[in-house]
């Protein structure tokens, strides 16, 4: 096929389907049978299917028509909305997996240090763990082949290490303190991905669990988190759904279940071919009579917005934060013979109150997605006088309060970014990633003497004894990083527990690092403090005004 014309061609065919589709609709067929030269328009119902066997059939050159499809369907989706998309075979399985919460693979999680693959943790249960892999080990082979030293990307190595689950693997591994390499013949097994980072009592009373993503398994974690706090001594819950940007659906509805009374409205979905469809709770709650507060931020969409809105509408507890990414559609994932999909946007999300969590998308895709960068410019991650009213979205909750719509789940108390820490000494450690490998360098050294610990508490007061901050410093000078006593006093704060908290992540892995990091976590602060000044019960939520949004 000619250069320009090959460039050119999937747009071209794009733009011509998508407008035989709407007209094709209601024009007749105007196609004689055997007839090679085409004199008058060719306009019927199925255009799409005719255009592709015109090509297929009389185009001068040969091309791959599957392949064509699959540049040329991308192009119409983008004339939709944002979230409608193509899943190609290719990408099938990895989907799937993230949304069932498991794979199949060895059970390790590991980094790409100095050209070397270095196990950081070994997953509970998984095949590795069985075979007494550990974490600092050093992977040097993969079935006979080396890959330390061999510039190996992190792709590479995961899908030597993935496979079909009862498939044999053999990695060869050096150990520190070892002459000899270790041998391992493992059998691939399913792999746990968690949906609760952590669960874990942040002040008395008061408990804290983590939640990345709405999976397969979302619900019997969260369940199983809870239930432990309780066992600690919580009467008081936050629901961190920070950077959660979402997944099943029926995942949230029963996680929000456990919050609500019985036949209190959840969320309610409808679209043009789809009636309004209502969610209600039942009564299988197991946290209706105790406190609960939500901590959303311009990340949290889909699923973490369904949550923090059925919990604000319902006046059931507190939502803190900054205002939520503003993503209410739904789809509906329709397989292919291929193996693909195509997930169809067909209702939107609308919380108890009628708000529709969706944000505008009428300027196109591109000024969708440069949603987050006018937020930065706005201010409104900062400032919270930076979100305007808009009185024509005005909703009211259960109990009678004001909330607006407009996109997103806009919290009850407001929390800008920090950037208090930020000066050039600070960007220039972060620029060099100097944290992050003098934590895993750290760690790997001093290994035998950290497991020692079970507790974050007890290696935090070790790394303070043996002043591993002050060693840390020592290291930032010698990459050439001067700085000011101001600025190290400015940023001190956040260095010492960036570097304590990965320093834990190899030792306790997430129970070792968002204990610490959240001590300097400004909306976790609030939430703590909301939580203790009294009891927050619906006739003191009702009080509230929540600030509208954009």
């Amino acid at each position: 096929m000619n250069k320009h014309l090959k460039i050119l061609f999937p747009t071209l065919l794009a733009v011509a389907i998508v407008f035989g589709m709407l007209l094709g609709k209601n024009l007749q067929k105007r196609i004689q049978p055997g007839y090679n030269h085409v004199s008058t328009p060719l306009f019927q119902p199925d255009k799409l299917s005719l255009f592709i066997r015109l090509i297929e059939k009389d185009y001068v050159d040969s091309i791959d028509k599957n392949q064509l499809i699959e540049e040329v369907i991308p192009q119409i989706l983008e004339k939709l909305d944002p979230h409608t998309n193509y899943i190609p075979a290719s990408d099938m399985q990895g989907v799937t997996e993230e949304m069932r919460g498991n794979f199949s693979g060895i059970g390790v999680k590991f980094v790409l240090q100095n050209d070397t693959v270095m196990i950081v943790e070994v997953v509970t249960g998984g095949p590795s763990q069985a075979l007494g892999i550990m974490a600092g080990d050093r992977i040097v082979k993969v079935n006979g082949e080396v890959i330390a030293g061999m510039g190996m990307k992190n792709d590479q190595v995961v899908s030597m290490l993935r496979g079909k689950k009862g498939t044999m693997v053999q990695v060869s591994i050096q150990r520190p303190g070892f002459e000899e390499m270790l041998e391992f013949d493992i059998k691939r097994g399913d792999i746990p991905l968690f949906s609760v980072d952590v669960a874990y009592m942040i002040a008395p009373e008061i408990g804290l669990i983590k939640i990345n993503r709405f999976a397969e398994t979302t619900h019997r974690e969260f369940v199983n988190g809870i239930q432990e706090l309780e066992g600690k001594g919580a009467t008081k819950l936050i629901v961190d759904l920070r950077g959660n940007s979402g997944g099943y659906l029926q995942e949230v509805f029963q996680m929000v279940d456990e919050f609500l009374p019985a036949k209190q409205l959840i969320v309610y979905t409808q679209g043009k071919a789809r009636s309004r469809y209502d969610y209600y709770a039942t009564e299988q709650g197991i946290w209706e009579d105790k406190e609960v507060l939500v901590l959303i931020d311009e990340f949290s969409a889909s699923a973490s917005e369904i949550f923090a809105g059925a919990i604000q509408d319902n006046d059931r507890g507190l939502v803190v934060g900054r205002r939520s990414f503003g993503k209410g559609l739904v789809q509906e994932q329709i397989p292919f013979y291929d193996g693909s999909a195509l997930r169809l946007t067909v209702a939107r999300f609308y919380t108890p109150s009628g708000r529709s969590i969706q944000k505008s998308y009428e300027n196109g895709l591109e000024a969708y997605s440069m949603d987050y960068h006018n937020r930065i410019i706005h201010n409104e991650l900062s400032e919270e006088d930076s979100i305007q009213f808009n009185d024509s979205l005005k909703y009211q909750t259960l109990g009678g309060r004001t909330v607006y719509g407009g996109g997103g789940i806009m919290p009850d108390f407001f929390v800008p970014v920090d950037t208090t820490g930020f000066n050039d000494f600070f960007a220039a450690v972060v620029r060099k990633n100097l944290v992050y490998y003098y934590a895993f360098d750290y760690a790997d050294k001093h290994r035998k003497t950290l497991n020692q610990y079970d507790d974050v508490w007890k290696i935090k007061a070790h790394l303070n004894n043996q002043q591993v901050f002050e060693q840390f410093l020592s290291h930032v000078r010698k990459n050439d990083i001067a700085y000011q006593q101001s600025e190290l006093q400015q940023t001190r704060h956040i260095l010492k527990a960036q570097l304590y908290a990965y320093i834990c992540r190899n030792i306790l892995g997430d129970y070792g690092f968002y204990p610490i990091i959240f001590e300097i976590d400004d909306a976790v602060k609030k939430s703590v403090e909301l939580l203790q000044k009294g009891k927050w019960s619906t006739s003191e939520i009702v009080k509230l005004e929540t600030r509208p949004q954009h």
